[in-house]
């Protein structure tokens, strides 16, 4: 009967429903899906060396609410500023991490650098999703 009980859990386990993840895009293919869906899109830069990088990619963008209001609300686009240099230099990235908020048509509705922790994020999405402005 135990061997049943933990071969039932084992397999519950292995099927449940991942955790929702950010549906990060890339530049390019993120710019033109918020032109067409008419959402307005928020460009992180990064770079694999950054520590505020990665503890905003373990921290912020893991948490639920910030989760979901990127996914539903907003294009969400990750940028690799090494990687992507061009695209880094032509919104004049100086330091990471860096976010930048672009409305439906693609202009900037402005950027914050540096760790943004949950409930900032929380006030920012909000205020830009409610208003097309960074507040």
């Amino acid at each position: 009967m135990r061997t049943a009980v933990a071969l039932f859990l084992t397999l519950v386990a292995c099927t449940a429903a991942p955790a929702e993840e950010i549906q990060w895009h890339g530049f390019e293919n993120g710019m033109a899906r918020s032109r067409f869906e008419k959402r307005k899109a928020v460009l992180f830069f990064r770079a694999d060396w950054c520590p505020f990088c990665t503890e905003m990619e373990q921290k912020t963008f893991r948490d639920p609410v910030v989760v979901q209001a990127l996914n539903r609300h907003f294009i969400p686009i990750r940028v690799d500023s090494d990687r992507e240099a061009e695209t880094a230099r032509l919104f004049r990235v100086k330091s990471l991490p860096d976010l930048w908020f672009m409305s439906e048509a693609g202009e900037v509705i402005g950027h914050r650098p540096g760790y943004i922790p949950v409930e900032q994020m929380l006030k920012i999405l909000n205020a830009v999703n409610a208003t097309g402005k960074l507040q």
